[in-house]
């Protein structure tokens, strides 16, 4: 049977809002407080959503949706994803009792319905800004939030994990749930995490699969066809399957040892009730597989075809429009000239692990479609695919986020490095990101590859510098490089004064010594040299360079160090492993004894907040890099006097 919604939920606008304006006479008034208004209002709480009439249910969904559109709009966040779930969050607290029973949300993007069910509504007034709620789960703002790591396919291995440790300590009676989409299904983890949880029918983890096609882009390969499957075969929208069951047949969950509920309609709450509830009694290991629209209930997100409004910025609630933007994103140069890289080198290929949109690789996808590799999300696959093709003879482009390179360590070093295969990284989203917080700001690329035997990174100051290292990076033949830069709009062109040795010489103070040498790394160059103006103006002597590629330590740089008094590094990554200790580490090793001083980001998890405002924060302003410089230089000129040696600040 071909699946399709039942024909009252395909059109979102007609049986919910007929009732969008009710007001429950189940929600509770508050000792002290007036009535609320909506359904909405009511909500402090999951007890309070359990005690409203199931004939109120579509009524509060749409009250979500309304709420959701409009905050959303006003700070940006994760718009479709959460659209997309708002019933089935609903079903989820009214038959699971949080905090007692778990909920672990992969990757958590789609919490914000969960956020608003557990009494957060006020916070959206702020959400994703400092000191505002995250945009993920978070253990400081809520009991009922339990995993807040928003990276995408783990929350199978936690539950697998936190099930056994209630089992371990009597604690059976608490249910274990977790909610991951058919994406993250595309990710190796995730199916580590069924492997050990269909292996145990004695630890009764219910796995709600919520499938709505697509990750950013539609879900790719094997289990994206068997879903299409599940969803076009089935008789009924709620037909259970064991293996020792009333099984009309099996599928792919159910040969591995799960139970196996669905598909199930996610926009109708009473059949999620119903196959929650059902999987809850069944006492085993179960796959609910709920069926849902990305975008839902909203027009401009149901009819965005690149990726159903998944993430957005500011945005006018009533056309879904962005105001224009005011200039050019880092990602859209990289996806210009990748393209141009593209028509003059046929080796040239690309490839995305789910996210061709927010990585710049639909251009190149669109150009050369048949050069193009979409392998879900599967950084370590990637890594390792790009492997093998360039051991055919080509040179991969692996477009990733920064925060996302963490996952595939193991196969730069072992498949790409030790191999010295010609393949190129490219990390949207380095350094500080800004909302979406602690798990996604890409602080540690530096750290990570500063280790990797043979590995070249540039660090790219300015549009004209991100066009010329990729070039050059696509050119190397001898092992893997490495381009990185911010999610932020691309500011002008700093023209070096003069290149020396490969390095971008941009300041060299007119009729003051030699007393610090600043090495600006990518696009801290314009904060760099903002300091600059500062320290000449106090009659510090100031030298700035842009080694433009940071890793390995260009030779000719120590040698340059040696003449200036004190050398100073900045960079938009953690000091602890980076371009600056690289430096320090390559002084010791030539016998240089100038004083070597890291500015960077902290050995710290940064919270949410806007980018410069977070860079100002870690002392990466042009003022603050000016009063860290001159405070070291002063320091440095009492030790001279003394004789008394420093230690960093």
């Amino acid at each position: 049977m071909h699946f399709a919604l039942p024909r009252e939920l395909d059109h979102p606008g007609t049986a919910q809002s007929a009732s969008r304006a009710r007001t429950s006479a189940a929600a509770t008034e508050r000792p002290g407080e007036g009535p609320p208004r909506t359904l909405l209002e009511g909500i402090r709480d999951p007890a309070d959503l359990r005690e409203l009439p199931a004939e109120e249910l579509p009524a509060l969904a749409a009250e979500i949706r309304d709420f959701l559109v409009g905050a959303v709009a006003r700070t940006g966040g994760h718009l479709g994803p959460n659209l997309g779930v708002v019933e089935l969050m609903i079903a989820l607290h009214r038959v699971f009792a949080s905090p007692d029973d778990k909920f672990i949300f992969d990757t958590g993007h789609q919490s914000y319905v969960h956020k608003l069910l557990t009494g957060r509504a006020d916070g959206f007034d702020r959400l994703r800004q400092r000191g505002g709620l995250s945009g993920y789960p978070s253990q400081a703002e809520s009991v009922h939030d339990l995993v807040e790591n928003s990276h995408a396919s783990t929350a199978l291995s936690y539950a697998d994990g936190l099930a056994k440790a209630y089992q371990r300590r009597g604690l059976a009676d608490r249910s274990v749930v977790a909610v991951i989409g058919d994406g993250a299904l595309t990710g190796g983890m995730a199916w580590e995490g069924l492997n050990n949880l269909a292996g145990a029918p004695d630890r009764p983890v219910i796995v709600v699969l919520n499938d709505n096609g697509r990750s950013y882009a539609p879900t790719i390969g094997g289990i994206g066809r068997h879903l299409q499957h599940l969803r076009n075969s089935s008789d009924s929208w709620l037909e259970v399957y064991t293996r020792d069951g009333r099984a009309a047949e099996d599928n792919l969950f159910t040969t591995m040892g799960f139970g196996y509920i669905g598909p199930v309609n996610g926009h109708d709450v009473s059949a999620c009730e119903r196959a929650l509830e059902a999987a809850r009694a069944m006492g085993r290991p179960v796959v609910v597989h709920v069926v849902t629209r990305k975008g839902r209930g909203y027009a401009p997100a149901e009819n965005d075809q690149a990726d159903h409004m998944h993430g957005i910025g500011k945005i006018d609630p009533e056309t879904g429009k962005a105001p224009a933007s005011s200039g050019t994103s880092w990602t859209k140069i990289f996806a210009d000239e990748l393209c141009a890289v593209g028509e003059d080198h046929d080796e040239v290929v690309a490839i995305t692990a789910a996210m061709p949109g927010p990585t710049g690789l639909s251009a190149f996808a669109e150009r050369f479609p048949d050069r193009m590799y979409d392998v879900g999300i599967a950084e370590q696959h990637a890594a390792g695919s790009a492997a093998g093709l360039a051991l055919g003879g080509l040179h991969p482009v692996v477009a990733v986020y920064s925060t996302f390179l963490n996952r595939a360590f193991d196969q730069v070093v072992m498949d790409v490095a030790l191999h010295r295969l010609p393949v190129t990284f490219v990390l949207d989203r380095a350094g500080i990101t800004g909302p979406d917080g602690a798990s996604h700001h890409g602080m540690w690329d530096m750290s990570i590859l500063g280790v990797v035997p043979g590995v070249r990174v540039a660090a790219p100051r300015d549009p004209a510098r991100l066009r010329e290292t990729l070039r050059e990076a696509v050119e190397v033949s001898d092992g893997p490089t490495v381009l990185r830069f911010p999610k932020a709009t691309a500011g002008p062109d700093i023209d070096a004064v003069v290149r020396v040795d490969g390095m971008d010489l941009l300041r060299r103070s007119r009729g003051l010594s030699l007393d610090v040498l600043i090495v600006s790394t990518g696009v801290l160059a314009e904060a760099c040299l903002q300091a600059a103006d500062i320290l000449e103006d106090q009659g510090i002597g100031v030298t700035i360079i842009d080694p433009r590629w940071v890793i390995p330590v260009n030779p000719a740089l120590t040698g340059l160090a040696a003449r200036h008094q004190l050398v100073v590094t900045v960079e938009d990554s953690s000091r602890t492993g980076g371009v600056g200790a690289c430096l320090a580490q390559a002084c010791a090793d030539e016998g240089v004894r100038t004083p070597v001083r890291n500015l960077g980001l902290p050995r710290a998890f940064i919270e949410h907040g806007d980018r410069t405002g977070l860079l100002a924060d870690m002392g990466l302003s042009g003022e603050e890099i000016a009063r860290t410089v001159r405070d070291y230089h002063a320091d440095l000129r009492v030790s001279a006097r003394t004789g008394a040696e420093t230690s960093p600040r």
